[in-house]
């Protein structure tokens, strides 16, 4: 008997290592000092900019996503989610990403599939400046069936103290809201049970008011705000910020305010897009319960001074980034919803 007679095989699992390697090397930049392949990655940050420079970190996954991806056979978008979710969860303290490991278990080793996943991460990785410099790739018979995977992301990135958020929170201040581009990464088991179990849709089926395949508007990369946002942060106009992910409004927002203050939210203010209304409807799904559970449209909420509002959604324009004044921060507790 040999490894490969257990489920585990290593031919396969080094064809998709030299893939990833390459991959990889794509998105170093000066600070990468090691090789994928090493027992560690090495990194050596330039600080040079920061008074006094913190390390910020987070780790995520994408959920049930899979499933979609599974079904669709597209196996790159789930990895650019990976790091535009870690990355957005960083920029809430307001840091910008250093670099980035990832994790991928298999039930069986795929090299073209493996090489899907981390294309995406890659992809993403260029885009935000976050280096890949190591990661695992697990091959997992027995725990994982043989078409099974899951993936999981490590960010590591810096903010200057001082500018770190939240900050200087107050009863007043204005809350933005920033699109999402669909569900991003949260929701997905109960969207899944409505569409497909309580609707009785396919991933392929074709809807008019989605404009596309349920599949594809379940696939929809998970935005990060970073370039749009990241300016702002380093002016100093960003009281706090909060990524809504899973436990949607009443969940993330709490989590950046202050003790005794909470938000008020006009759900008036923004179009709920037309996948929260299908899943809605599909499912039976209580107002309160899809707030809780999705972003509903809304991917990141931006906390401003009512004096430098103006100012941050020209900024925002510019940078070809959609906001809407979604409500206000409140004395009190909790989220309102009217």
């Amino acid at each position: 008997m040999d490894y490969r007679d257990a489920g585990v095989d290593i031919s396969a699992a080094d064809a998709a290592k030299d893939r990833i390697k390459r991959l990889a090397r794509g998105t170093f930049n000066p600070g990468v000092l090691s090789e994928i392949g090493s027992f560690g990655g090495l990194f050596r940050p330039d600080f040079a900019r920061y008074e006094e420079p913190v390390l910020v970190s987070s780790t995520d996954g994408v959920g049930t996503k899979i499933q979609v991806a599974r079904a669709m056979g597209i196996h790159d978008t789930v990895g650019y989610d990976l790091v535009a979710h870690c990355v957005n969860d960083i920029l809430v303290q307001g840091a910008s990403p250093l670099f980035f490991l990832d994790y991928l278990a298999l039930g069986r080793m795929d090299p073209d599939r493996v090489e899907a996943v981390v294309a995406g991460v890659a992809r993403a990785c260029q885009e935000f400046g976050c280096p890949l410099i190591g990661g695992e790739t697990a091959e997992m018979p027995g725990t994982y069936a043989d078409d099974d995977y899951d993936l999981a992301g490590f960010i590591v990135g810096v903010v200057d103290r001082r500018k770190a958020l939240p900050a200087g929170v107050a009863a007043g201040d204005a809350l933005l809201g920033l699109p999402s581009a669909g569900l991003h990464t949260n929701g997905y088991s109960l969207a899944r049970r409505a569409l497909f179990d309580g609707a009785g849709l396919s991933a392929d089926t074709v809807l008019p008011e989605l404009g596309t395949s349920v599949g594809a508007a379940l696939l929809a990369p998970h935005r990060s705000y970073l370039a749009a946002l990241e300016p702002l942060i380093e002016r100093g106009r960003i009281r706090a910020l909060a990524h809504l992910t899973g436990g949607g409004f009443p969940g993330n927002i709490p989590r950046v305010l202050p003790d005794g203050l909470g938000v008020r939210i006009r759900r008036s203010a923004w179009q709920v897009p037309a996948l929260f209304r299908l899943i809605q409807h599909s499912g039976a799904v209580a107002d309160d319960e899809m707030f809780r559970t999705f972003n509903m449209g809304i991917g990141m909420v931006v906390v401003v001074a009512p004096d430098d509002l103006h100012e941050v959604e020209h900024s925002l324009e510019r940078r070809g980034e959609t906001s809407f004044l979604i409500g206000s921060v409140v004395e009190g507790a909790g989220v309102i919803l009217e």
